[in-house]
């Protein structure tokens, strides 16, 4: 059995939390299972809503998905969370990534 199929067990067995959700993002997301990933990173959150690397990731699916708006609202939650933790480097990280999509806006604005 692989990590993920651990992983998955775990949770099938009542042993759910962020961290675990988590990894399971990470491993879906680096198998190329960016739906699967989305799943579980949004519930990462769910269950902890102070997890800033679960944001994170959140906001790096989300835009790879081709959610802009969704990944623009993870960001900025995820920059919240970070600063109130005192988690400066991933805050500093998430805001580069939102200033990013900001500044590839559609330019149908005024």
């Amino acid at each position: 059995m692989d990590m993920t199929q651990n992983l998955e067990a775990l949770i099938a067995q009542g042993s759910d939390g962020a961290p675990i959700r988590f990894a399971l993002a990470s491993r879906y997301a680096a198998a190329g299972d960016i739906e699967r990933a989305l799943e579980h990173a949004e519930v990462a959150v769910r269950i902890d809503a102070d997890y800033s690397a679960a944001w994170k990731l959140l906001g790096k699916l989300r835009s790879e998905a081709g959610k802009r708006e969704q990944a623009i609202d993870a960001y900025r939650q995820g920059i919240l969370v970070a600063e109130k933790r005192g988690d400066q480097q991933a805050a500093k990280e998430m805001k580069v990534f939102l200033k990013r999509l900001e500044r590839d806006a559609p330019a149908d604005r005024d």
